[in-house]
């Protein structure tokens, strides 16, 4: 029972029965979701604040979290989108220059309930094998293992659920980036004005943001509920459709405006993971859900002798006999698995990506994905 567990105890509980007992970290409470795993080695924080990861238990495969502190730069939305973190150690003596305080004490104010001391490569085994499914983790002894698992049957499963309707913004605004904002060289913004683009909130990171800044962009952010009036009262040169979380066969509305934009203007289009999905589905195509996802630094994409290594999070994924080949061409596959990882049609200037070209974390082998964008726009000045 958990009301015997000592002060510093606490259980994760799987939907299949499993129980694993380790050490309370973070917040002390008892939090349910969608349990999945990261493989990154790197960025924990970023991992955390990435509103694609809204409402999920992540476990971290790498031995070791809290090496580098929190920061005030690295984050990618305003607070933690993950309810509970499992890790196999954390540290409680960071060491970086730009750290401001532990990762334990920011879970304690973001409300993100953990538990550590788990042997974490066994729990992937288990994710791996049956799916990712619902869990909970409990630190606060309040509730015994059976009344935990009562709980966690009647959490509602991930497939089917819009949560981009939670983690948008709910008003227009203008993206002011940082004085940190890198900008590519390559791009002559003294030659010419900003490239003017909407941008379609589903959970967008600030990284994300700033790359298109960094491009020569000016980014209006919309609702995930825009409306197509909404869009091009704006008269942009050029549409994006961010990342999110949960199915994207449930952001009805997203994808209804994907489909009138695409049918009644010819302006470029961009989508990243639940983006790229959104558009994919608004040309006719079909999305499943993975068994266990894609949520890691080091996955290898390409198609004809051409490979990025990616950073990827998703838990859902175009269907590949879906696809109009008339319509649609297959750009990019996941080397690991096969499963689509880039689509374009075939005559419109329209293009999405299963994966994170800004890099944050993870590597920059895909950032030409924002010129390739730019240069779409530009060609239509």
């Amino acid at each position: 029972m958990l009301d015997s567990m000592q002060k510093d105890t606490a259980i994760l509980i799987l939907s299949d029965g499993t129980l694993i007992e380790g050490k309370a970290f973070g917040y002390r409470g008892t939090v349910l979701g969608e349990i999945v795993f990261n493989t990154g080695i790197t960025g924990y924080q970023e991992v955390l604040t990435d509103p694609s990861y809204f409402g999920q238990l992540i476990t971290f495969t790498h031995p070791e979290l809290g090496n580098t502190g929190i920061n005030f730069e690295d984050q990618e939305s305003d607070s933690s989108s993950a309810k509970g973190v499992v890790a196999r150690r954390i540290t409680s003596k960071p060491s970086n220059w730009r750290s401001r305080k532990t990762f334990e004490s920011w879970l304690e104010e973001e409300k993100v309930v953990g538990i550590c001391e788990v042997d974490t490569r066994a729990l992937v085994r288990i994710l791996r094998s049956a799916g990712t499914m619902n869990a909970v983790i409990s630190s606060d002894g309040s509730f015994s293992p059976s009344d935990l698992l009562k709980k966690i049957k009647n959490q509602p499963l991930m497939k089917g659920l819009n949560l981009a309707e939670k983690v948008t913004t709910k008003k227009t605004y203008k993206w002011d980036a940082s004085s940190t904002v890198e900008f590519d060289k390559r791009v002559m913004r003294s030659e010419k004005a900003p490239f003017k683009v909407v941008a379609i909130d589903f959970g967008i990171k600030r990284s994300i943001l700033n790359r298109l800044v960094s491009h020569g962009c000016e980014v209006d952010v919309l609702p995930a509920n825009a409306c197509f009036s909404d869009v091009v009262n704006l008269e942009p040169e050029g549409i994006f459709f961010s990342n999110g979380p949960g199915d994207p066969s449930a952001v009805k509305e997203g994808i209804s405006l994907a489909k009138r934009l695409i049918k009644e203007k010819n302006l470029p289009m961009f989508g990243i993971c639940l983006g790229h999905q959104i558009i994919g589905l608004a040309l006719g195509c079909e999305t499943f859900k993975l068994s266990y996802g894609h949520r890691g630094l080091n996955h290898p994409c390409g198609k004809s002798n051409r490979i990025e290594i990616t950073s990827q999070n998703h838990g859902f994924a175009i269907e590949p006999s879906s696809i109009d080949s008339n319509i649609v061409d297959i750009t990019h596959l996941n080397l690991n698995d096969g499963t689509i990882a880039g689509i374009a049609m075939c005559n419109r200037p329209v293009f999405g990506i299963q994966y994170h070209p800004e890099a944050s974390p993870g590597p920059h082998d895909a950032d030409h994905h924002f010129s390739r964008f730019v240069d779409l726009m530009s060609e239509r000045r």
